[in-house]
């Protein structure tokens, strides 16, 4: 069974109403991304990222999956499919795909502030004083600027044996993810979906690189036809 490797960026989600850093100037919500997305912003001022982060759940439970996403659902059907998001919300599993990694942390879960191990669900506001079993301050459980990347390596390791990668809605900016390109096989497939694509040095390299200047909603669907329909 051929394994297939999914890279989704921001402009996955575009379509179902999650704003993007890249759409947004710089700018989200007028903060400059430093003040609610380090850890330097944290210290600084705990209520204004707590808020911006409450902000950013309630707005996931108004939003629903598109057809990009509904469309990879169908690839767990023939191949090995793993999903790999620099997205930080849920519209993947809410559209049920099961083989996911969240690089960048998810939007509905918490963890301690002293011990990172401690992962809690968490679908409403928090707040300053809410507090994990062993009392430390509960924070987003995001990777903010500045930070490690703890799921880098597992995706590495998916990344290494894939024998197709399609790329979705990135700007092929943001590292580590974007040198994940660099571990694939030699000879490997890449589908890159993106209405303003970016061939980056990693992309370049590839001998089998074919590109969709498409939207995530109208690329994703075409490409996942395509690799149904192909005997590959």
């Amino acid at each position: 069974m051929k394994k297939i490797v999914v890279l989704t960026g921001a402009g996955m989600s575009a379509e179902s109403g999650i704003k993007t850093f890249r759409d947004a100037g710089g700018l989200w919500e007028g903060h400059d991304i430093m003040e609610v997305a380090s850890p330097q912003g944290w210290v600084k001022n705990k209520e204004l990222v707590l808020e911006f982060y409450n902000i950013r759940r309630r707005q996931l439970h108004e939003v629903k999956p598109n057809a990009g996403h509904k469309a990879l659902l169908k690839l767990d059907e023939k191949y090995n499919t793993k999903i790999i998001t620099q997205n930080v919300d849920d519209l993947h599993e809410r559209a049920g795909s099961k083989n996911i990694i969240h690089l960048h942390g998810e939007l509905f879960k918490v963890r301690s502030t002293g011990d990172a191990s401690l992962v809690y669900d968490w679908k409403k506001d928090l707040n300053t004083g809410d507090k994990c079993e062993k009392g430390y301050q509960l924070r987003p459980h995001i990777v903010w600027f500045g930070e490690d990347v703890p799921m880098i390596g597992v995706a590495v390791q998916e990344v290494m044996t894939a024998d197709i990668m399609i790329i979705i809605g990135t700007s092929m900016n943001v590292y580590p993810a974007a040198g994940l390109v660099g571990y694939l096989m030699a000879g490997s497939q890449i589908y890159y979906i993106d209405p303003k694509p970016n061939i980056s040095y990693e992309l370049s390299r590839s001998n089998n690189l074919e590109v969709i200047a498409e939207k995530a909603s109208t690329g994703v669907p075409k490409v996942v036809d395509k690799l149904l329909n192909e005997n590959i």
